[in-house]
């Protein structure tokens, strides 16, 4: 399985960090391998330390299911197929800030995962992230 190597995860960190200024934000980003395994993370200044756990939540969740966290949020509603998914795997994030990190060939090689402001943002700056490898 093709793997996110340090320089590919530092890109996406540094094109998430370029976001969260862009966007006056102050963020945790996080960076997973293909196997949800820590590769990069970056707690930038005054970023809330609550936000640590959920921006690596929020990477391994993207991974784990090769999909957005905020349409897997939307499966988990009550009622929904995925309902109660945020208590499996040690913990799930299931609202959006986390996103699966692709090669060129469209492989999965990675996540990154987002916290620290509203989940648009958090959004916004992961996908400015993952942005970083296309």
């Amino acid at each position: 399985m093709p793997d996110i190597t340090l320089s590919e995860a530092e890109a996406v960190v540094e094109a998430a960090m370029k976001k969260s200024r862009e966007l006056g934000t102050l963020m945790d980003i996080t960076v997973v391998d293909s196997g949800g395994n820590l590769k990069a993370f970056v707690r930038e200044d005054g970023a809330w330390l609550g936000s640590i756990d959920i921006s690596a939540k929020k990477a391994r969740t993207a991974r784990f299911f090769d999909m957005e966290t905020g349409e897997i949020g939307k499966l988990s509603q009550p009622g929904g197929p995925l309902y109660n998914i945020e208590v499996s795997n040690g913990g799930l994030i299931t609202f959006p800030g986390g996103v699966p990190l692709r090669n060129r060939n469209g492989e999965v090689i990675g996540a990154v995962g987002v916290s620290g402001s509203t989940v648009d943002n958090d959004h916004a700056v992961a996908s400015a992230g993952a942005g970083a490898l296309s």
